[in-house]
């Protein structure tokens, strides 16, 4: 055996790392020590900003209060200016007051509160929040890749019951999951319309009712149907998903989106550019659910339907279908008001299209 093996002298070296991580000990516990007086601070600090921003909020709406009675009565014409003035360094305020706002801890919602207790789910900085935003948009992504092979599978390959049952599990959790993910990113500033997290929750009790559904007649009639549904919706979504991701990475590049803007399951005011492409897709889908519930009604009134599911789902694929067009319609409505639809633009945009491809050889003219 060679010397610098021996036992003594491998203990020796053992002794004297131990030694000098004895002495790192010390440096670390200084470290860890510092960092929880500046974690104690950190909290003081945050309830001092929290009871401030309070504070002043207070005092505005005071103020606010007591310029409505002073305009209520015939102001003079500086009277009138003066408090317009006022009025509008108010909203600037308040402005300022979410900005500041963003880097605190926010109160988590009731949802949050009976899901997750009064675990803070705050993210104090921009780089955090980008992180999670990522993450979901990630999650979202791959689940819909996971439930579209699943559908797939469960359609054309595996054609049995606990297959099925399998799908409309994953679905629930999916949907369940997304609730809670949306309401953690509500709470840290993103402006998700409150319409799509509603779909969510309804569409989670949808999968469930699916889920539990006994086997039989009106089970295996709406099956094919309820499965080419999801594998579409799933399609949709991911094509939805580059298409939206493309919108936001241009419009916060050009510094004209919120950071906490997110790809949804519907059509958004920023997705404007690029509507002729993604709007019958979403509209097909739409009118997919409409077709759902008619299929769903039909059976309900069949003299073998013995089950409370059919009628259940038909009523909640028509509250979905009426859900989304009148969301999304109203999207749509009220950009064409604030921008107006350039009929004129998309003719020469698809003229040009057209006279392009006929320049190719790919076609000729009659």
């Amino acid at each position: 055996m060679s010397r610098e093996s021996s036992p003594n002298v491998l203990l020796t070296g053992a002794l004297e790392d131990w030694s000098d991580l004895d002495k790192e000990l010390v440096q670390l516990e200084d470290e860890h020590k510092k960092y929880c007086e500046t974690l104690t601070q950190l909290s003081a600090a945050q309830k001092q900003c929290l009871s401030q921003i309070a504070h002043h909020r207070y005092r505005i709406k005071c103020i606010g209060d007591a310029l409505n009675r002073a305009t209520k009565g015939h102001p003079g014409e500086e009277e009138l200016k003066q408090a317009t003035d006022l009025k509008l360094k108010i909203a600037d305020r308040k402005l300022l007051f979410r900005e500041m706002e963003e880097n605190l801890p926010h109160k988590n919602g009731l949802y949050l509160s009976i899901i997750l207790g009064s675990v803070n789910v705050s993210l104090l900085t921009k780089e955090a929040r980008f992180i999670y935003k990522k993450d979901y948009e990630k999650f979202k992504l791959t689940v819909s890749y996971i439930i579209l092979a699943l559908a797939f599978l469960t359609a054309f390959v595996f054609k049995s019951r606990w297959c099925d049952a399998t799908l409309n599990f994953l679905m629930v959790w999916y949907y369940c999951t997304l609730t809670i993910r949306e309401s953690i990113l509500i709470v840290n500033g993103s402006r998700i319309k409150g319409w799509w997290l509603t779909h969510h929750f309804i569409s989670t009790v949808c999968a469930a009712i699916s889920l539990i559904w006994p086997d039989g007649f009106t089970y295996q009639e709406f099956r094919f149907q309820h499965i080419t549904f999801i594998i579409y919706i799933s399609m949709v979504y991911v094509l939805q998903y580059y298409y939206q991701s493309g919108c936001l990475y241009r419009l916060r590049s050009l510094g004209q989106s919120h950071e906490m803007d997110i790809t949804v399951e519907g059509f958004m005011s920023w997705m404007w550019k690029g509507l002729s492409f993604l709007l019958p897709f979403l509209f097909f889908g739409y009118f997919f659910q409409l077709y759902n519930a008619y299929v769903l009604m039909q059976l309900a009134f069949h003299p073998q339907c013995m089950e409370w599911q059919v009628a259940v789902l038909c009523i909640i694929h028509f509250v979905l279908f009426v859900g989304n067009v009148s969301t999304t319609s109203m999207v749509v409505v009220n950009k064409v008001k604030a921008e107006g639809f350039q009929f004129r633009y998309l003719r020469k945009k698809y003229n040009f299209v057209v006279n392009n491809f006929l320049s190719q050889g790919h076609g000729h003219a009659e």
